[in-house]
């Protein structure tokens, strides 16, 4: 094996050029030799791409191959060009033009403006937000915060795609996009938002691109000069290149073919931005000449993370699975990765936060430890683990949970109502704790439906369930907690991570991760449902959720643990199951995390891992009225039985107290369940309660629930009609 060549942080300048190649494996040689012609490098993950990429450069310069001035590499981060310069200053070819697409197409629009146009270029709207709020409101739309967000990433898909406002709503439906509103609403504010623009005489980041594009094509003397200047390209990441991007980089390109692209089709994850792999799919059909060189000698992870990955991708389908690269792993061997199944997502969380303590105790450095995730609302639960295991984290690509808006907003609005919610019908119509808060997020616009698609309506969504499921389970530990008593416990726990930011564990999405390692990482949350999400129907968007779960894997160096729960509060009922990507990878390594809860509240008071709540006395075991069994899903516990047992339900008083239930709900303009559960009136309905005792016995039946609806329960049990409305009002 050959171990990834060590780089000091000040290397020497190379004194020639063949000391440019030295260090560098056969493959990365090949790519750094190519200096004619079309080149196309198709290189895995942790495959030394960039080093590869800089070191073409750099040989081409101390060969005099290439002029540094003539040379233009595109990257698509600030953070990646800027790690290009460094290196290429490294190597000695300082001079090079390493910026991104939008960096260099700015700067030509800035220079080539006054000659093309003539007057000063208009002004950049750096945040187009507020612009996209004016089109709205002039179209009689009005978009709330995160709305505007979602309309806004919109607006710059279709620029990217070249999409004109006309043609959205077909585009959308022809690339089977789930749209975050009505594509005929998205087109007018889209046409109303280009207006507004032509108005007030300003352009947007897309403009930059497509008016640099717009003077290219038009003007033969502006493009002539930029390709004086430029005359030799690289692209790296090219299979996230957007349909505008390739059609800029075709203009510099005019017809030459000094052109090296870099990419790797199975790290396609952001075609929801525009990114295609397309273009590098079909380089080879564009330029039958192209030299084509494979990196798959990986040096970033074990021999294990690497088989696992390889094993992922074996699976995969679809042209970007035609062209997957099977890696080869160039370090000593490793560990296992881990797969690991917990009962319940408070015991993933606190089992991950005990590892990660364990790793850090064995001298592994917090900062080389990272949790993924696959969507930002799930982070809550593992900074909350995190900080009761007084493990340093760091939240990276999104707000910590309590610092977002919607959950401060949620926050304030709970707390509105426990001091003043005496008056609100919706919460004296829920008298247990998870339906008020539930009541209280609906009065914000929060629904028990999940929109569909993702963007900022998904992870407004997201934060708010995590809320909603908290109370739950808060409720479940403390079933007399009031809504004070929850607005104090979600206090503590903002308050509890407030403290300085600090150099620790990295709580990430994985969109988020793409592009960055380390020596150990936990991706967690792995079921159907999540990974892939829920929303992914077509087989290019699950095929795109596996590519997802592929950076995932390819992040780890040396330890690699996935994990999933099978339900999702404690003692709750294990539907759950794990990933479909999952299939045929679990070996030998697969293990049952154990839970950090082992009795159920029913059982013994205890409270649920992560609620933080004191603990309460012993409680008698709720057990099965036919079987015996103790119970611990709610849902059984207010039926008193298991879900297999056969039920002895009355159809005719279920029926009775359905239509009873419809009526009363829609007399009190409420939802259904604020009257009473699906599983409380099935409970009724099996007990069949005679008095007033037996009825309130049953789970579901509060003191306020008893006296409004009462006797009319107890009538239609008895075989009469529900007096509706004769209880208290």
């Amino acid at each position: 094996m050959t171990s990834a060549p060590h780089t000091p942080s000040f290397p020497r300048v190379p004194e020639s050029a063949d000391d440019v190649l030295a260090g560098l494996d056969p493959e990365q040689r090949a790519v750094a030799t190519a200096l004619h012609g079309p080149v196309c490098v198709l290189a895995g993950a942790g495959t030394g791409k960039t080093r590869a990429l800089t070191h073409r450069i750099a040989y081409g310069v101390r060969t005099n191959r290439f002029q540094p001035t003539s040379v233009l590499a595109v990257t698509f981060t600030n953070r990646a060009a800027g790690e290009m310069r460094g290196r290429l200053r490294q190597l000695g070819a300082g001079g090079v033009q390493a910026r991104t697409f939008h960096s260099a197409a700015l700067r030509q629009l800035q220079y080539f403006w006054p000659k093309a146009v003539g007057g000063t270029l208009p002004r950049l709207v750096e945040r187009k937000a507020q612009l996209v709020a004016e089109a709205g409101a002039a179209c009689g739309i009005r978009l709330d915060r995160n709305q505007l967000r979602d309309a806004t990433g919109e607006i710059e898909w279709a620029k990217v795609t070249q999409t004109v406002p006309g043609d959205y709503a077909e585009s959308v439906a022809k690339s089977q996009r789930h749209a975050p509103r009505d594509p005929a609403e998205l087109a007018q504010i889209y046409a109303r938002y280009e207006q507004l623009k032509r108005d007030r005489g300003v352009i947007d980041f897309e403009d930059v691109l497509l008016l640099t594009i717009g003077i290219l094509q038009d003007r033969r003397d502006i493009a002539d000069h930029v390709r004086a200047q430029y005359q030799h390209f690289v692209v790296d990441e090219y299979q996230d290149v957007s349909p505008l991007q390739q059609r800029l980089l075709e203009l510099w390109l005019g017809d030459r073919d000094s052109l090296c692209v870099v990419g790797d089709a199975s790290q396609t994850i952001y075609s929801f931005t525009g990114a295609t792999p397309e273009h590098l799919l079909n380089f080879r059909v564009r330029h039958p000449e192209a030299t084509v060189v494979k990196l798959v000698r990986d040096y970033r992870s074990t021999p294990q993370i690497v088989h696992l990955a390889n094993g992922l991708l074996s699976q995969a389908r679809g042209r970007a699975a035609d062209h997957r690269l099977e890696l080869v792993s160039q370090r000593d061997t490793g560990p296992e990765p881990q797969h690991i199944e917990y009962g319940d997502e408070p015991s993933e969380a606190e089992g991950t936060a005990r590892r990660i303590r364990d790793l850090i105790a064995a001298g592994v450095p917090a900062g080389e430890i990272a949790v993924l995730f696959r969507t930002n609302g799930q982070s809550g639960l593992y900074e909350q683990a995190l900080t009761d295991a007084g493990v340093p984290y760091q939240l990276r690509g999104a707000e910590r949970f309590f610092e977002r808006r919607e959950v401060r907003e949620a926050q304030a609005a709970l707390r509105g109502a426990a001091r003043f919610g005496g008056n609100d019908a919706a919460l004296d119509l829920a008298d247990d704790l998870a339906p008020q808060v539930r009541a209280v997020l609906s009065a914000s616009g929060w629904s028990a439906q999940a929109p569909v698609g993702s963007g900022a309506s998904r992870d407004r969504w997201e934060s708010l369930a995590a809320l909603a499921r908290l109370a739950e389970d808060f409720g479940t530990a403390q079933p007399d907690a009031s809504l004070a008593d929850f607005v104090t416990e979600l206090d503590e726990r903002a308050a509890s991570q407030h403290a300085p930011t600090v150099q620790g564990v990295t709580l990430a999405s994985l969109h988020a991760a793409k592009g960055l390692e380390w020596d150990a990482v936990f991706l967690v949350g792995l079921t159907e449902g999540m990974m892939p999400i829920t929303y992914a129907r077509t087989d290019e968007q699950l095929e795109e959720e596996r590519r997802l779960l592929y950076v995932g894997i390819t992040r780890a160096r040396f330890r690699l643990t996935l994990s999933w729960s099978l339900s999702r509060a404690p003692g709750g009922r294990a539907h759950r199951v794990p990933s479909r990507f999952l299939k045929d990878l679990r070996g030998a390594s697969a293990t049952r995390g154990a839970s950090s809860v082992s009795v159920s509240v029913a059982g013994t008071g205890g409270t649920p891992a992560g609620i933080g709540a004191p603990r309460r006395g012993p409680r008698k075991p709720i057990r099965c009225r036919t079987c015996g069994r103790s119970l611990t899903d709610a849902g059984e516990m207010k039926l008193m039985r298991c879900e297999g047992c056969p039920s002895d339900m009355d159809e005719g008083v279920y029926e009775r107290l359905h239509t009873w239930r419809a009526a009363e709900a829609e007399r009190l303009g409420q939802p259904s369940y604020c009257v009473f559960t699906d599983k409380t009136l099935m409970a009724i309905a099996e007990q069949l309660p005679e008095d007033e005792p037996g009825l309130s016995r049953i789970a579901g039946v509060g003191v306020r629930k008893f006296r409004r609806y009462g006797a009319d329960v107890l009538a239609i049990c008895a075989g009469q009609e529900g007096a509706s409305g004769a209880g208290e009002s």
